[in-house]
């Protein structure tokens, strides 16, 4: 006796015959069935890419083309050059279980007029011994903190939690899987962007043109930073939401001039 799943049933409806999901493209099949691919590939021949089992896909999203560990798997850096098959939709779950893990039941849950959402102070008020710290960043800190580390070219989610005096993503620019709450590794770079903020401060002149100039920098570094970098290493100063997050606040700097 098979259990009725809600969800799934609810995302095939919605499914049609494709479906972008964040860097994964769906594909009904005429003979039944789905195709799975990466969407730089969509326009690629079937038998130019590699095949691979559905049993392979976990390990797919582990690494990164250079090979280097992706903490995030809803990263805008996925793998291409491959291709696989789910007979079932019961397997099409599977498949993308290991690609994005528990999108589908999030997106089910997000459908809901009040989705079940976690709110970023309600998160941090759980924490205890070395994140209790996170608690400490006021609310425009916390949001620009939240902006930084969750922007598209670090994660692909429609973050649907927030922080007072900050909005939800707009559906607009991110794809169809829903950010519920805080992940780990926010609640990581909240904790180092608390310990920052407790730093000791630096008073220093610099003229509109300078400014000009180490923004244009970060924007660079920004623009350089390739996907093997290791993004979840907030200790080093080069790490891209660190920069990310400095490069706003020259920005809000350069607006007050």
């Amino acid at each position: 006796m098979i259990t009725p799943n809600p969800a799934l049933e609810k995302f095939a409806a919605h499914l049609g015959d494709e479906l972008l999901v964040a860097q994964v493209l769906i594909r009904r099949l005429p003979r039944g069935g789905f195709e799975l691919r990466h969407e730089a590939d969509r326009a690629v021949e079937a038998h130019a890419l590699r095949p691979i089992a559905l049993n392979e896909l976990r390990a797919l999203a582990q690494s990164t083309a250079a090979g280097a560990f992706r903490p995030l798997k809803s990263a805008p850096t996925l793998v291409t050059g491959w291709i696989t098959t789910a007979e079932t939709l019961e397997q099409l779950e599977l498949a993308l279980n290991q690609l994005y893990p528990g999108f589908i039941a999030d997106w089910f849950a997000a459908q809901s007029p009040t989705p079940p959402t976690t709110q970023y102070r309600e998160f941090t008020e759980r924490q205890s011994g070395m994140y209790r710290i996170t608690t400490m960043l006021t609310d425009v800190q916390a949001a620009q903190m939240i902006l930084a580390c969750c922007h598209s070219r670090f994660c692909l989610k429609q973050r649907l939690w927030t922080v007072s005096g900050l909005d939800a993503d707009p559906a607009e620019g991110r794809s169809i899987i829903p950010c519920l709450e805080p992940c780990a590794v926010l609640l990581e770079f909240a904790r180092k962007t608390a310990r920052l903020e407790q730093e000791e401060k630096i008073t220093t002149a610099l003229t509109v043109s300078e400014l000009e100039t180490l923004r244009a920098t970060l924007e660079q570094a920004l623009t350089a930073a390739t996907p093997d970098h290791r993004q979840a290493d907030f200790n080093s100063p080069s790490n891209p939401r660190r920069v990310h997050l400095l490069l706003d606040k020259l920005k809000r700097v350069e607006a007050r001039k």
